[in-house]
């Protein structure tokens, strides 16, 4: 009798340190139920998207929708900042996750920048800049103020406003 490292043979033709000899095949069951179809959202990570494809949010902000997620209340996009600033006074209902592509931002009351290359995490609830009196909010923007922005502008630019439909999960 061989040892575990030994490569005889098994039954199915591979040897004790190798996987079983397999063919590919698609899953063939049943699609697990309320689950959305796959998103592929090509050459997302190239800068040099159809103007018309950014929805702006602000004066030099635009966002490029990747995903509006309306039965789990997420969005995911992409940001444009073509200006140095500082951001309005702001609270996440939900956790935020930011990849910086080409620049850097920070908050006031952090020591930390978020720089070329590197990734932020900021916890729910987080509000900024906390240093500010609070007062009462202008807006909210959730997935469904973001998703109402990009059809007017899809519909306005003469994509239609069902251009939007593609993100939508």
């Amino acid at each position: 009798m061989g040892s575990p490292t030994t490569n005889s043979s098994t039954e199915n033709g591979a040897t004790a340190n190798q996987r079983p000899a397999a063919e590919a095949v698609a899953y063939q069951g049943e699609p697990l139920p309320n689950v959305p179809e796959d998103l592929v959202v090509p050459g997302i990570l190239s800068l040099d998207f159809e103007e018309r494809l950014w929805v702006p949010q602000a004066p030099d902000v635009w966002f490029r929708p990747i995903l509006f997620n309306v039965s789990q209340g997420y969005f995911v996009n992409l940001l444009r900042v073509r200006r140095s600033g500082i951001l309005s006074r702001h609270r996440h209902s939900g956790p935020v996750h930011a990849t910086v592509l080409k620049g850097r931002w920070h908050y006031l009351e952090h020591d930390w920048w978020a720089t070329e290359g590197s990734h932020a995490f900021e916890p729910p609830a987080t509000s900024t800049p906390s240093k500010c009196q609070m007062g009462t909010p202008l807006g909210v923007e959730d997935v469904f103020s973001k998703l109402a922005s990009a059809k007017a502008h899809y519909e306005k630019v003469g994509l239609g406003s069902d251009y939007v439909d593609q993100f939508i999960r």
